[in-house]
């Protein structure tokens, strides 16, 4: 997926038509195969805490004034429906789910104005936690980052199907009770704003993922 978003736009409208031609003699039954996670290997996984105000009200925090940038590592990355393996080494695993954005395009220094331009897609991202972890220190990135704790997908959706990211439902359920639900309005720092914060630091490639924030109503 990396290589097929590095190719560019020609190369992902060059797939968009092949499937759209797809038939039956040429498509898999989903049911035969096992989703892995739409970006398999993401050069930087970046994620947003405090991004909603209830969420950093119900955690005692003020609402930044600027983004809260942390990462997650590789080893995180989780397939959609793959067990989450629950350290032995913690007893406060927590669920968070999040709007991830794909970068389509190399970004540097690009304005909010530009900067859905530079999105390739949405997927669902789970940002699971280990709280005891997260909160012995300042540094959270020991506390996100145990193997699997980034499940994500099943789908990648492109940007062009997406008519505005800020209007998404959000919502995680837990043994079928819902326990967080919210929508994209409520970001603090929407995408746009995002973009241009972290590009104004680092180059974002092809495949990097931001991880938005969570809403209210974790564990």
């Amino acid at each position: 997926m990396k290589s097929l978003l590095a190719a560019g736009e020609s190369a992902l409208a060059q797939a968009q038509r092949a499937a759209a031609q797809a038939d039956a003699a040429t498509t898999i039954a989903r049911a035969s195969v096992t989703l892995r996670a739409p970006i398999l290997n993401p050069g930087k996984i970046l994620c947003i805490g405090l991004n909603y105000r209830d969420h950093a009200a119900e955690s005692g925090q003020a609402v930044p004034d600027y983004p809260t940038v942390f990462v997650k590592t590789n080893n995180t990355v989780n397939d959609p429906g793959a067990p989450i393996v629950l350290p032995k080494n913690s007893t406060q695993v927590d669920y968070e789910c999040e709007l991830g954005v794909v970068i389509g395009r190399h970004a540097r220094h690009v304005h909010r104005s530009e900067a859905l331009r530079y999105v390739a897609g949405y997927l669902p991202f789970h940002d699971v936690s280990a709280r005891d972890y997260q909160h012995r220190t300042s540094q959270w990135t020991l506390g996100k980052s145990f193997d699997g704790f980034a499940p994500m997908g099943p789908a990648l959706v492109t940007a062009g199907e997406v008519d505005d990211p800020h209007s998404l439902d959000i919502q995680l359920t837990v043994n079928g009770e819902v326990l967080q639900r919210s929508n994209t309005r409520h970001l603090i720092f929407p995408v746009d704003v995002l973009i241009e914060e972290l590009s104004s630091v680092m180059t974002l490639e092809p495949g990097d993922i931001i991880a938005t924030g969570t809403p209210s109503g974790v564990g």
